[in-house]
């Protein structure tokens, strides 16, 4: 997929976009170019901040169009050796993790204020499905994944909307994806009845990532919808 083709795809069919960022925690260059760069272009941006080692100074830096997301709990890795990465195990006590998500969640409220919304990014984008269902009593009411979702809503009082293009090559030395296969996996999801997500994390961003934001961000068409609006049971119908 070129530029040319996304972009009379997207021009026809007006798809929503939208862009979370990942582990956020304190002040850096790049997240300064990351804000700025929203900022510039109109976009707004879901910041998933891990509430364990997230500075203050962090939140005071954050103005315009910025939603925060709950990133975890602390975002360490319990899986056991060999097995895929994740902050939520299934070997773990489920009211450990649950009470490590509540006491994440109450410091980004009163770290981030309104900014601070209760949806849940877990490290990794994994999450064990056996505590869905318990996530609306500890104060979440949204999960943001990446693929296609099976449910909008996977569990009663909890809503889902995903990313679905990682920017960069994590097991190519973290470099930027490249164009053409960022393309394409928005392509993959262009037809489908969900917000595109556009999943960045900005603290290993090389220059490619950085000229892929700018240019996509120049795209017409799509209309980009901030995370306050697609976790919200206001909604518009179509997202």
């Amino acid at each position: 997929m070129n530029w040319q083709g996304f972009e009379a795809a997207v021009a026809q069919r007006k798809p929503v976009f939208w862009w979370r960022d990942d582990d956020a925690t304190a002040v850096t260059p790049a997240l300064e170019r990351l804000l700025k760069l929203s900022q510039a272009r109109g976009i707004p941006l879901a910041l998933a901040v891990i509430p364990a080692t997230a500075q203050p100074a962090l939140f005071s830096r954050l103005e315009g169009a910025v939603d925060v997301l709950q990133h975890g709990g602390d975002h360490v890795n319990r899986a056991p050796a060999g097995a895929k990465k994740t902050e939520f195990p299934q070997l773990e006590a489920a009211a450990a993790a649950l009470e490590r998500l509540a006491k994440g969640r109450e410091r980004l409220k009163a770290l981030a204020g309104a900014r601070a919304l209760p949806v849940l990014a877990p490290p990794w984008n994994r999450f064990r499905a056996d505590l869905l269902a318990e996530l609306p009593a500890i104060g979440l009411q949204g999960l943001s994944a990446y693929g296609a979702r099976a449910s909008a809503a996977p569990a009663p009082g909890l809503r889902q909307v995903n990313t679905h293009v990682d920017i960069v090559a994590w097991r190519q030395g973290k470099r930027f994806v490249g164009d053409e296969q960022a393309l394409e996996l928005a392509m993959n999801c262009i037809t489908k009845d969900e917000p595109i997500g556009w999943l960045t994390h900005h603290a290993v961003h090389d220059d490619g990532c950085w000229r892929f934001l700018e240019r996509l961000f120049a795209v017409r068409g799509a209309r980009w919808a901030s995370a306050a609006e697609l976790f919200s049971y206001n909604r518009p119908a179509h997202v």
